[in-house]
């Protein structure tokens, strides 16, 4: 009984013995592909953080701007860094527009820029002085 059991021993540690490393070829092969997409992920975050960052400036700007005072520079401060803010009325409308880099988590991948626009009716008496 011993030589039968010692036989089925040596013939299950043969077969398993045929897939050595294959989960460290796997690991390797799939690595890879893992941590692009969770650069992507990542990347995906802080684009989607950037634009609610750019939606909260261009609300301030354009409420700044509908009550008089100077919408670019509230936009500039509540804006992530690197954006631009600009300002237009078009009759009793304001319209601010905020524009961001997002810096993407990889050296060689292009920019990716989003946009946040608000618009903000003129309170009454703030553009009879002339804009």
């Amino acid at each position: 009984m011993a030589g039968a059991n010692g036989r089925a021993w040596r013939a299950v540690r043969r077969a398993a013995g045929g897939e050595r490393g294959s989960f460290t070829a796997e690991l390797a092969a799939g690595l890879p592909a893992l941590l692009l997409l969770l650069l992507a992920g990542l990347t995906a975050v802080n684009a989607v953080s950037a634009q609610a960052s750019c939606l909260h400036a261009a609300r301030e700007a354009a409420l700044a701007a509908a009550r008089g005072g100077d919408g670019s520079a509230e936009g500039g401060r509540a804006s992530p860094p690197g954006a631009a803010v600009s300002v237009s009325v078009d009759g009793d409308r304001v319209r601010a527009t905020v524009r961001a880099p997002v810096r993407t988590l990889g050296g060689r991948l292009p920019r990716i820029t989003v946009v946040a626009t608000a618009v903000a009716a003129v309170e009454p008496g703030v553009g009879e002085g002339g804009w």
